[in-house]
Order: structure tokens, then C-alpha cells, then sequence
């Protein structure tokens, strides 16, 4: 299994674990360049390459501490 990455809000100090429903494995964190060129922060799963947008917390996105 692939290191989970742990998400934490820097206004609160919550932390976050994800796991992929489908495949059982721990998210990692990555990038995702959009068409205007911006870059977000997701989450994906190394198995099946499923992403979904990051954590937020207090309205922030959560800051990646793999």
C-alpha cells in the first residue's frame, strides 16, 4: 500500500485520512492543472487514478503533510 497522505487545517489543526471506497486504498495527494492554467490541489488514488478535490476545513483547503 502506498503512504496515506494526512491532511491538516492549519486554522484549527483538524486532521484528515482518506481511502478510496472502491479500491481500499489510502488517497495521495497531487495536482491538477486546470484549462485556464491554474493549478488545484486534489486527492487520487494510485489504483483506479479516481480524484476528488482536497479537504477543507474553516472554509481553507487542508494543507498536505504526507
Amino acid at each position: 500500500m502506498a503512504d496515506m497522505a494526512t491532511y491538516r487545517c492549519g486554522v484549527c489543526g483538524m486532521g484528515v485520512n482518506a481511502t478510496c471506497a472502491d479500491c481500499n486504498e489510502p488517497l495521495v495527494n497531487d495536482t491538477l492543472t486546470t484549462d485556464d492554467g491554474r493549478e488545484v490541489q486534489i486527492s487520487r488514488c494510485p489504483k483506479c487514478e479516481g480524484k476528488i478535490k482536497s479537504p477543507l476545513c474553516c472554509g481553507r483547503d487542508m494543507v498536505c503533510e504526507t
